[in-house]
Order: C-alpha cells, then sequence, then structure tokens
C-alpha cells in the first residue's frame, strides 16, 4: 500500500487535487480542512501521507482505486480512527472533515455532540454514535488546541502525538500526559522534534 506521496501540485478543485510526479499525474482526494491548506500552493512540491481504498459497487465489478491525502501522519490515523465508527466511511468522512482534526478531536473528547452535528452529513444520532466510540481514543489527536480554540505553538503535530505516546510508555495517565505538553505548548516554542518536547515537557514539571 502506497502511504506517503511527493510531487508538485497542478490543480487543486473542490475534493481532490491532483499532483504530478514524473510522467504522471494522480488525483488525490482530500477533505476540506486539507483543501485549505494547499488551495494556495499550485505548481510547489509537497508530501502527502495516504491511505487507499476500494470506490465503488463490488457486485457490479466496478472498483476504482483512490487515493486519500493528509499534510501530516497524525491527521491520516484521526481520518482512519473516524472513518472506523459503524455508518461513518471513507465517503462520508471526507465529506464530514471540513474543521481541522484537533478541533474535531476536541469536540469529540468533550461530548460536544451539538458540534459534531453540525460537521456536513453528521447528524444527532451519527454525533452521538461517534463520541461513544471515540471519545477515549482522542486526547492525543486534540492536543494542540488552546482554552480559545487556537493553535497553541508552531509545532508539527506528529511530535506532539509521539510525545504524548512516549509519555504513556513512561507511566504517565493521559489526562497528566496531556497537562506536561499542554504547559510546554503554552511557551510558545518551537519544537523541531520529540527529543526537544521531552526536554522542555521535563524542564516545566521539575520547575512547577
Amino acid at each position: 500500500m502506497i502511504t506517503k506521496i511527493t510531487g508538485k501540485i497542478t490543480e487543486v478543485g473542490e475534493t481532490a487535487l491532483y499532483l504530478g510526479i514524473d510522467a504522471f499525474e494522480y488525483e488525490v482526494l482530500i477533505p476540506e480542512f486539507v483543501r485549505r491548506l494547499v488551495q494556495n500552493k499550485v505548481g510547489e512540491e509537497i508530501t502527502l501521507f495516504t491511505i487507499e481504498y476500494l470506490d465503488g459497487n463490488p457486485q457490479q465489478g466496478k472498483l476504482v482505486p483512490r487515493f486519500v491525502g493528509f499534510s501530516s501522519r497524525i491527521e491520516r490515523e484521526f481520518f482512519e480512527l473516524f472513518c472506523s465508527v459503524d455508518g461513518v466511511g471513507v465517503k462520508k468522512a471526507l465529506r464530514a472533515m471540513v474543521r481541522p482534526v484537533q478541533e474535531v478531536a476536541s469536540q469529540i473528547e468533550e461530548q460536544d455532540a451539538k458540534g459534531l452535528s453540525a460537521l456536513p452529513g453528521i447528524g444527532p444520532a451519527m454525533s452521538e454514535r461517534i463520541i461513544a466510540k471515540l471519545r477515549r481514543k482522542v486526547p492525543k489527536f486534540a492536543l494542540l488546541v488552546g482554552s480559545d480554540g487556537e493553535t497553541v505553538a508552531d509545532v508539527p503535530r506528529d511530535v506532539v502525538s509521539e510525545t504524548f505516546d512516549v509519555l504513556l510508555t513512561l507511566g504517565h495517565s493521559e489526562s497528566h500526559a496531556r497537562s506536561l505538553i499542554d504547559a510546554a505548548l503554552e511557551l510558545k516554542k518551537k519544537y523541531k522534534d520529540v527529543e526537544s518536547l521531552l526536554q522542555v515537557v521535563y524542564q516545566e514539571s521539575h520547575n512547577g
């Protein structure tokens, strides 16, 4: 399975972008929050983290392989988790994901059924089902959101996610790991890798 693709953006549409790679052009489906990130990057080379799925009706033998692309591994991981809820699936998730991953994750974590049900194609019943299945699985995806809903630091999401996983491995609870990372992020420093973020996490923990 192809999990990462790098090429030059030749076109950005409403639901897909097109990447030129050597003699080939690839169509990559994208949710709205990714489209907003790439809409002004036509002509630039980018890397997308991808999943593949078969679109169509297997009974009619009309199955078409498709790519779905994201700007980070953590976005891809959240999308796959979102798709795992009964009744969601790739097409519904693509349509629903108009807000950044961390915002949707925060709504799930806070059991904000009203906010979730406002996403395209997600009604009240589906939002309750999403919360029931994913509430305990989303803390690390919500990590980059401040109390005002704004991203609190210029840090790659994958770095935050991996640091969160490391803290859990070291024996911290999810809530404690999150509070440690939140304290480090609020310093508004730039953390280029897990090691640099962990170092400040423990400095702050010791100072506190």
